[in-house]
C-alpha cells in the first residue's frame, strides 16, 4: 500500500476507534446513617440496569444486612449469599446494614453513636461476583446523606463534591467503597506529604492526637518514599477512643488507629508506621507465609524511624534484645496468621538477611531491593522471597537456609 493511502487508513482507524469503546454507565452508592436504629441505609443505582447481568453478593452470614428491596430481581439463596439481577433501564437495590460490630472484651471494630459513625466501607457494600456486559464501563460514585448536626464525612477516596466521592479501583472489576469511613461531628487535620493528600480525622472529643500523627508521618515519609516506589494519591487516618478496639488496622487507602495508642510504644516500635508500611507495600502472602507481610511491616516500622534519625544505635540494639527474648520459643515462621512472637522472629531474620545482602554486594543492594521485588507479585510466598533475595545477592543465602522457613 502506498505511504499516503496507508496514512489515510491509519487516520480513519484512529477516528473510528472511540466508536468501539465501552459505554460509560453511572453506578451510584447513596448512604444514609440511622443512629436511632444503629444502621445505615444503602442504595445502589445503575443508570442502565442492562449493563450488569447479575451481582452475587457475599453477605457473610452474620446478619449484618436486611430489608432488601429492588424493582429488579433479588434472590437470597442463604444467609451467606444474595443475587441481584437489575433488569433493563434505571435500576436500584436498597438494603440496611447494622453498623456496630462488637468484639470480645466489650470493644468494637465498627460503631455508630448519635454523634458519629466509624466503619469500613467493605461492610457498607459487600464484595460481589459481577457478570457485566463488556460493552459497558461502570463509573462509581459514593454520596452520603448525614443526620442533622453531623459536620462531614471522610473516606480514602477522592472528593468530588460535598460528602461525595469517586470510587475507582483498577484492580477490581466491581468498584465499591472499600477502606475506612468516618462521619459525624469531626475534627480533621490535613497535609500534603510527597504526592499524597493526608488527612487525620476523629470525632470531636475523642482525644485523637492529630498533629502528633502528622508530625511522625512527616518525619518518616521521605524514608518510606525511598523504599516503596508507590505513593497513594490519598491517605486517611481515622480513630476514636474507648470502646473502639485498641489497635491499628490498615486498608489500601486508609488506616484505623485507636486514639489512646502510643505513636511509638515502650518496646521501641511504631504501630502507626507498621500500618503505613502495609499501605505503601500492599504485599499479600500465600502458602503459610504471613510472616513476610507482617515481618516486613514490623521491620520497616523500626528501620524507617531509625533511618529518619529517630533512633540511636543503643536503642536499636535494645529493641533487638527484646525481639530475641519475645521470640526465643519460635521454631517456625510458616503460618497463615503471624503471631507477635513469630513476627518478632521474622524481623530478626530480615535484619540478618539485610546484612548478608549488603555484605555480598559491597553495600550496593539491600533488603529494600527484595521488598520492591515482592511488591510486584500478586501474592508472595516464602519460595518467592528466597528466589528474589538470591537473585538480588547473586548467590545462595545462608540466612534463608534455615529450619524456620521449612
Amino acid at each position: 500500500m502506498p505511504a499516503r493511502k496507508l496514512l489515510a487508513a491509519t487516520l480513519l482507524l484512529g477516528l473510528s476507534a472511540p466508536l468501539w469503546a465501552a459505554k460509560r454507565v453511572d453506578l451510584d452508592y447513596r448512604v444514609r446513617f440511622l443512629p436511632e436504629t444503629g444502621q445505615a441505609e444503602v442504595r445502589l443505582t445503575l443508570e442502565r440496569g442492562e449493563a450488569v447481568r447479575s451481582l452475587d453478593f457475599d453477605l457473610g452470614g452474620a446478619g449484618l444486612y436486611s430489608d432488601f428491596s429492588t424493582a429488579g430481581e433479588w434472590a437470597q439463596e442463604s444467609p451467606e449469599r444474595g443475587t441481584w439481577r437489575p433488569g433493563e433501564g434505571k435500576a436500584s437495590l436498597s438494603y440496611k446494614v447494622r453498623i456496630d460490630q462488637p468484639r470480645k472484651g466489650g470493644t468494637f471494630d465498627a460503631r455508630i453513636t448519635p454523634d458519629w459513625a466509624l466503619l469500613r466501607g467493605d461492610d457498607l457494600v459487600p464484595s460481589a461476583r459481577m457478570i457485566r456486559d463488556d460493552k459497558f464501563e461502570l463509573v462509581a460514585r459514593l454520596q452520603f446523606d448525614l443526620p442533622k448536626g453531623w459536620s462531614g464525612v471522610e473516606t480514602g477516596w477522592p472528593k468530588i463534591g460535598k460528602n461525595r466521592f469517586r470510587i475507582d479501583n483498577p484492580a477490581r472489576k466491581f468498584d465499591r467503597p472499600t477502606g475506612w469511613i468516618l462521619a459525624g461531628k469531626l475534627g480533621s487535620r490535613r497535609a500534603q506529604l510527597g504526592d499524597t493528600d493526608v488527612t487525620v480525622s476523629a470525632p470531636v472529643g475523642e482525644g485523637m492526637r492529630r498533629m502528633d500523627i502528622l508530625t511522625l508521618l512527616t518525619f518518616v515519609w521521605p524514608e518510606a518514599q525511598a523504599v516503596f516506589p508507590r505513593d497513594p494519591g490519598k491517605l486517611l487516618i481515622v480513630g476514636a477512643g474507648d470502646p473502639m478496639w485498641r489497635g491499628g488496622l490498615s486498608a489500601p487507602n486508609s488506616i484505623y488507629f485507636h486514639a489512646g495508642r502510643p505513636l511509638v510504644s515502650e518496646n521501641g516500635t511504631s504501630s502507626l508506621v507498621h500500618e503505613l508500611v502495609h499501605v505503601f507495600s500492599r504485599i499479600r502472602d500465600t502458602d503459610k507465609s504471613d510472616w513476610i507481610s507482617e515481618g516486613l511491616a514490623e521491620y520497616y516500622a523500626i528501620e524507617l524511624v531509625r533511618r529518619a534519625g529517630g533512633m540511636s544505635e543503643d536503642r536499636y540494639q535494645a529493641i533487638r534484645k527484646k525481639l530475641m527474648k519475645w521470640s526465643r520459643k519460635v521454631d517456625s515462621l510458616r503460618t497463615e496468621d503471624s503471631t507477635g512472637p513469630v513476627t518478632a522472629r521474622a524481623v530478626l531474620l530480615l535484619q540478618e538477611l539485610d546484612r548478608e545482602i549488603r555484605q555480598h554486594t559491597d553495600n550496593q543492594r539491600s533488603l529494600d531491593d527484595v521488598t520492591r521485588g515482592l511488591m510486584r507479585l500478586e501474592k508472595a510466598s516464602t519460595k518467592d522471597l528466597v528466589e528474589i533475595s538470591e537473585n538480588v545477592m547473586g548467590r545462595a543465602s545462608e540466612v534463608l537456609d534455615s529450619k524456620l522457613l521449612r
